[in-house]
């Protein structure tokens, strides 16, 4: 759909020379003589002056930790390769990397660069996927990642090979931890007959690093490589403050497999899919652990939910179209919403959201171009020279002409762009 690929100082660069309007530079040290407010690049030619008024750009560049993205003007040159600018941000010193302009503004092209990008903003996308969420056989409405600004097409995970770890439809009873405990819920749950539901009492002190444990038939599952269950909980929590553990001894007292279970929101059941570190290792797990990696009930008791553990191997999962009728997108509340039988359809399966991201404006040199590198030199050199074009009479370079020719090319560049289906627009 779209291609990440250069940024923004190579692609102002090329625009600048399809201006025929740029010089990059290196500047080189004068014994005795570097200051604030000039910059000698021994490289230079010409007689006195020939460079007054031009453009200085020092441009983000490895190994160059000042004078970042500025842009100044020459005042005056002196043959030799000594050019006196506006005052520098620091010190310019050897190695120091710029562009000098002759009649256009740097800052003005980078502003070219994101209008060409903001002109075809709803005719191309940044390609994004998403296996957020996961269907119950019961809900219609999911909320839409919020990264998503259009949606094409909706997949349900079809065939895989896994195995089950806990269904949790026993409550978890390793060895006893003060003030945190565990139950079946069998109203509050996301499969099977129940999920089991943690209590952390703060207010009598949980500490950090305590765990909760449940041993299991020894399972070797050293041919999978994910992780996967339902969480909730009562709070707000940050990525790490919980973690999951298994463990090929009683308890979880050496886990094989310590993981970082991402941030929660508040009362919201999350699928979390987690890469096991040492799948091979993984032989004989007989406990599962819930750990508690940071303190944060704020002195009152807080719940955690957790349903249907499994392990699957991600190379042997196979996907399934979700047919497009029987789904849409709510644009108002943000919601991807299936109908009655889309639904029933799906039953309970992981979903994956294929569509695309509206391709970010460029507000730094490192930045990534996310639309084909062509069209946006392409259009950003036409948006240069039509804004110093006029009539023949007063136009002696022809950049009307040149303006017309790069706004052709940027045009063909456009009609490359990959034809886009079955796009549902989520903003």
């Amino acid at each position: 759909m779209v291609i990440q690929k250069r940024t923004r100082q190579e692609i102002r660069q090329s625009v600048g020379y399809n201006l025929g309007a740029l010089h990059v530079g290196v500047a080189t040290s004068t014994p005795g003589s570097s200051g604030t407010t000039t910059l000698y690049d021994t490289v230079l030619f010409g007689g006195n002056d020939i460079y007054n008024g031009r453009y200085i750009w020092f441009y983000n560049d490895v190994g160059q930790s000042t004078n970042r993205e500025v842009e100044r003007r020459v005042s005056d040159y002196a043959t030799g390769g000594t050019l006196t600018i506006q005052a520098a941000p620091a010190t310019t010193t050897d190695e120091d990397k710029y562009e000098m302009w002759d009649g256009y503004s740097p800052t003005l092209i980078n502003e070219f660069i994101n209008q060409a990008i903001l002109d075809v903003t709803g005719q191309v996308y940044d390609p994004l996927e998403s296996l957020s969420l996961h269907s119950n056989g019961y809900d219609s409405r999911f909320d839409l990642p919020s990264d998503f600004a259009m949606v094409n097409k909706i997949q349900m995970r079809d065939k895989m090979q896994w195995a089950s770890l806990h269904t949790c439809g026993t409550a978890f009873d390793g060895a006893a931890v003060s003030n945190f405990t565990s139950s079946v819920d069998t109203e509050d749950k996301k499969q099977g007959t129940g999920s089991v539901k943690f209590k952390l009492d703060d207010s009598a002190g949980v500490a950090a690093g305590a765990i909760l444990t449940t041993d299991i038939s020894s399972k070797d599952i050293s041919k999978y490589d994910y992780l996967e269950f339902w969480i909730k909980s009562s709070i707000a929590t940050s990525s790490a403050n919980l973690k999951i553990s298994l463990d090929n001894t009683a308890d979880c007292v050496s886990p094989l497999e310590t993981l970082d279970i991402p941030a929660l929101s508040a009362d919201t059941w999350t699928y979390v899919r987690l890469q096991l570190s040492t799948p091979e290792l993984d032989t004989a797990i007989i406990s599962i652990g819930l750990e508690q990696d940071v303190d944060i009930g704020g002195g009152a008791a807080y719940y955690l939910w957790l349903d249907d553990i499994k392990v699957v191997a991600n190379n042997t999962i196979t996907w399934e179209d979700v047919p497009s009728q029987l789904w849409r997108v709510d644009k108002a509340a943000q919601d991807i919403v299936f109908t009655t039988d889309g639904v029933s359809y799906m039953g309970y399966k992981l979903l994956k959201i294929k569509g695309g991201d509206k391709p970010a404006l460029l507000t730094s040199d490192s930045a990534a171009s996310e639309i084909d590198d062509g069209y946006v030199i392409n259009k950003a050199t036409a948006l240069a020279l039509s804004s110093q074009s006029g009539s023949p009479a007063t136009d002696p370079d022809a950049r009307r002409q040149q303006a017309t020719f790069y706004f052709g090319m940027s045009e063909q560049n456009k009609r490359a762009f990959p034809f886009l289906t079955n796009v549902r627009t989520a903003s």
